[in-house]
């Protein structure tokens, strides 16, 4: 098994159908013992009984709070010392910005994307060295929205821009701790956060006609790829984006 003996926290799982979850779901196929972040108490009901199937911790995680960072890594450093892996699917921005133009989104709307979506790893990024004294790998969730201008993106494409850059910033500033940071650019999966986005259906239409393989991906591609770059296989790999999109970012439309 990939993360046999292996330890790694998973933030953002919000239902059995995020991209989290995919990621959990194979990383314990793997052997990997986990821990699970949830946002709040609308989110811990669904998250619970996901995690007891598992076997695995879960903990409330705001990531718009100092506070909830350290009592999140206090936690972790206290219960099991060191970690693995850390594969980060946190994302949002308001949804009235993932319809129209992006030349309306307002000055609070951008900060909001960029603080949850991008700043969020780099204070993951923080606490990394002291969890990982032996090395280890940081995972995010990107799109190809970071790449390409994709209708009613907006916001959150900038927002995975600035995530893909900071992805090549913290793997030359980690690496001295032999810590890996890589980037996922996942395509589109049908997940309750994509909903919100504006023609999101049309989007899944026009993947599945023209990437090479003819279909959508699903949350189990992005966790099984997740899992590699957790693993020791990975272990010349860093600052990459990875595109698991059934080939669709090779396609000129």
């Amino acid at each position: 098994m990939l993360l046999q003996n292996k330890v790694g926290i998973i933030l953002g799982v919000a239902n059995a159908n995020s991209i989290a979850w995919g990621c959990a779901t194979n990383a314990h196929k793997e052997g990997a013992k986990l821990v699970l972040s949830y946002l709040d108490d609308r989110i811990r009901p669904r998250v619970v009984p996901l995690a007891e199937t598992i076997n695995a911790d879960f903990l409330e995680l705001d990531v718009t709070n100092k506070n909830s960072f350290k009592e999140f890594f206090k936690f972790i450093k206290e219960k099991y010392g060191q970690i693995d892996f850390i594969i980060h699917s946190i994302a949002f921005a308001n949804k009235e910005d993932l319809r129209g133009k992006y030349v309306n989104t307002s000055r609070d709307s951008f900060s909001l994307a960029l603080n949850i979506s991008a700043f969020s790893l780099v204070e993951v990024a923080k606490y990394a060295p002291d969890i990982m004294k032996s090395g280890g790998s940081i995972t995010t969730m990107s799109y190809l929205g970071a790449e390409k201008v994709v209708e009613s993106y907006n916001v959150m494409g900038v927002a995975k821009a600035a995530l893909e850059a900071s992805v090549r910033y913290l793997a030359r500033d980690l690496g001295e701790h032999n810590i890996r940071v890589n980037a996922i650019s996942a395509g589109p999966i049908n997940t309750l956060a994509a909903r919100g986005i504006g023609g999101f259906s049309k989007v899944l239409d026009i993947v599945k006609e023209k990437a090479p393989l003819k279909r959508n991906i699903s949350i189990d591609d992005v966790g099984k790829t997740a899992c590699f770059l957790a693993s020791d296989y990975s272990a010349g790999i860093t600052g990459e984006i990875i595109h698991v999109d059934a080939g669709f970012n090779i396609i000129v439309l």
